[in-house]
């Protein structure tokens, strides 16, 4: 075949001859693997880009991947494509007969970061973060460990492996909190519980406690905003980083957050803090190659959730807003080349960047469209203005959400955002577009002079919001929760 997959086999006796490129070096680098809802075409970016980036740089790349709808299987996008599955033997395999200066496992997601460590013990060589730097990273003992060294805030935490630690856990912060099972990809299983009810419900979807699989139960903090910073470092050094936020509080996952670049609404102080943070962080893990951090903020203090080792799913659309290329950079760095950087400051650029998520709800029976701490979408868009508000108009249009037309059905939760809701109420009267409520909100609005039309609640009436749904009345929903009962 003129193409250049490849495959390995149990049943040859020998190997077909591979063209000589004459190139001395090559590194081999590992895709995210199929295709599902937290490893999708953001991660091949990464790869394809780090694949194209050692080409430029004179490098023989090497693709191992096992999912044709990804870009990084295309024949063009590397010197050779192993169309494998990623496992340690796989690999190992592989690197037998390509004989690469190291392996790159920090470019394609969380699997491949995963089999860093095994990697490393079978002999291999890792171009970028060394093995216990992403161990550390990972481990949710070891980086809080290294978080209390460094001084830095974190959510208080357990990791429980009997019901009775909960129970003591939660007695000392209350609720709510979050769980999270041990061993997961993009928040799968991970949950909020905000009283005893939801808690054995979150216990059961973890369905295993013990000494092998403990659960971890953090405080969650109501009203926090959320940050990341993403980056590249070396030997420990931040050599550039940016700092970007989500329009939804924290408790959304950040694969479905809206990601505004350069942030809009955070105090010079919290990003002062982020980025010293980021830099101890960094140094305590003496990071040399991609990373992504998440932040909590609530005031001016900050704590963090979790460092990770690698490139993340933000990097693409981070890369694009500003002009410059992280997946570029982390390359030069794990292969020893000084990345051409210049200083600058996202605060400067002359446009805002948001990316909202894509969902396939409509597609999915029975789907839950609530979002929370387990990722959801199966997209994304980014789209550039001359001010968020703009920005992010755009985004939402190209996401599939549209202006309303027919009516607007609202819900709005507490005296405070009923209060906050009230501006944009006499905007859509002002646009002619009819307004409806349920029996609170409709008060609340009549009260302040703006008129609405009032429903009932679900199953109080024959016409109730859920059949003003149905029946097209209204064509856009706003629903604030003033608690966490199902019926709100």
């Amino acid at each position: 075949s003129p193409s250049n997959y490849l495959y390995m086999t149990y049943g040859g006796s020998f190997s077909d001859l591979l063209p000589d490129d004459n190139k001395v070096f090559s590194a081999v680098v590992l895709g995210g693997g199929s295709y599902r809802i937290g490893t999708s075409v953001e991660f091949d970016w990464c790869a394809v880009s780090c694949s194209r980036k050692l080409q430029d740089s004179g490098w023989r790349s090497i693709i191992v991947n096992c999912n044709p709808e990804t870009v990084s299987t295309d024949y063009n996008s590397s010197d050779r494509l192993y169309f494998e599955e990623l496992s340690v033997e796989r690999i190992l395999d592989i690197t037998d007969v390509e004989r690469p200066v190291g392996i790159i496992c920090s470019m394609g997601g969380q699997l491949p970061n995963r089999l860093a460590k095994p990697l490393s013990e079978a002999g291999l060589k890792l171009l970028g973060h060394r093995a216990d730097s992403i161990d550390t990273a990972e481990d949710r003992a070891r980086f809080s460990a290294l978080l209390d060294k460094l001084e830095i805030g974190q959510p208080r935490w357990v990791g429980a492996t009997h019901p009775d630690e909960i129970q003591r856990f939660i007695k000392d912060v209350g609720f709510p909190v979050l769980i999270r099972p041990s061993y997961v990809l993009s928040g799968a299983a991970m949950s909020v519980a905000y009283d005893d009810e939801s808690l054995q419900y979150c216990l059961t979807q973890a369905s295993d406690i013990s000494p092998d699989h403990p659960v971890v139960i953090s405080e969650f903090i109501v009203g926090a905003r959320e940050i990341e910073l993403d980056g590249v470092a070396k030997n420990g050094e931040i050599l550039t980083a940016i700092v970007s936020e989500h329009i939804e509080n924290a408790g959304v996952h950040s694969g479905d957050a809206t990601l505004v670049v350069p942030a809009q609404r955070l105090y010079v102080e919290t990003v002062r803090r982020v980025k010293r943070a980021g830099r101890a962080i960094a140094q305590g893990l003496n990071l040399n190659g991609p990373f992504n951090m998440q932040f909590l903020a609530k005031g001016n203090e900050i704590k963090v959730i979790e460092c990770n080792a690698r490139a993340a799913r933000s990097f693409p659309f981070v890369s694009k807003a500003v002009g410059l290329n992280l997946a570029d950079v982390a390359t030069d760095v794990m292969i020893g080349v000084k990345p051409k950087l210049s200083r600058f400051n996202e605060d400067e650029l002359p446009y805002v960047g948001v990316k909202a998520a894509m969902f396939s709800f409509k597609r999915l029976g029975g789907a839950d469209p609530i979002l929370g701490v387990e990722m959801a979408s199966t997209g994304e868009v980014g789209c550039i203005g001359e001010n968020v508000d703009q920005a992010l108009l755009l985004a939402m249009e190209a996401s599939g959400v549209f202006a309303p037309k027919k009516g607007v059905l609202v819900s709005s939760g507490s005296e405070k955002e009923k209060l906050r809701f009230l501006p944009a109420a006499r905007t859509l009267v002002a646009l002619n577009i009819p307004l409806f409520g349920t029996p609170g909100t409709a008060q609340y609005l009549r009260d302040h002079g703006i008129p609405v039309t009032s429903l009932a609640w679900p199953e109080e009436d024959k016409f109730d919001v859920i059949k003003a749904v149905k029946e097209g009345l209204v064509d856009f929903v706003i629903n604030i929760p003033k608690d966490t009962q199902r019926k709100e």
